[in-house]
């Protein structure tokens, strides 16, 4: 015959809350451990998101681009269409010397007038006809006269203009931006 010691059938009493305090608080600790790194990785990622960067390098600090020289100009006001480049930045890539926009620059009486060469109807690309010294968007048939005014009704406005400063070394320097197509007045995209 088998004697059962008195302690067996005794219930085990449940742990002190010492116990628990403890497996929380090193649960806790390895949380704090585990996320820290996590934390300072995912900040790490998403900085080029959160930080407001300039979209492109070669502007001036007012976002001036350089186009021309001044003497490149015709002094007779005729109308030429300069390529504008610049790098492009994204959050993370930098892609060089890419064309930013065309423009159309004419030079009367020492002043630079800059036109965006994209039609305000639809956006397409303008074009310059000597022959009747005018402005002309092949999509649908908007014709504009030198000075950027619309010549019939299909276009909702004239050319846009942009703004133009000429540095002491004679450099024109174009603030180019995008405008809202279709619409009469002039909003920059």
């Amino acid at each position: 015959m088998s004697h059962e010691s008195p302690s067996s059938s005794i219930p085990e009493a449940p742990p002190p809350r010492r116990n628990f305090l403890a497996a929380a608080a090193a649960v806790a600790t390895g949380a704090v451990v585990a996320l820290t790194p996590l934390a300072a990785g995912l900040a790490f990622f998403l900085d080029p998101l959160l930080k407001r960067r300039p979209s492109m390098r070669g502007a001036d600090a007012e976002g001036y681009l350089p186009v021309a020289n001044l003497t490149e100009l015709p002094d007779d006001g005729t109308p030429l269409r300069f390529a504008l480049s610049a790098d492009k930045l994204d959050a993370w890539n930098l892609f060089r010397n890419q064309t930013i926009g065309t423009v159309y620059l004419r030079k009367l009486a020492g002043q630079v007038i800059a036109f965006n060469d994209t039609c305000p109807h639809l956006g397409c690309k303008v074009d310059y006809k000597a022959a009747t010294q005018t402005f002309f968007c092949p999509c649908h048939a908007s014709s504009f006269k030198l000075d950027g005014e619309r010549e019939n009704l299909i276009p909702p406005r004239g050319m846009d203009t942009l703004e133009v400063k000429v540095d002491l070394e004679n450099r024109v320097w174009v603030k180019y931006e995008n405008f809202q197509r279709g619409v009469a007045a002039k909003e920059v995209i």
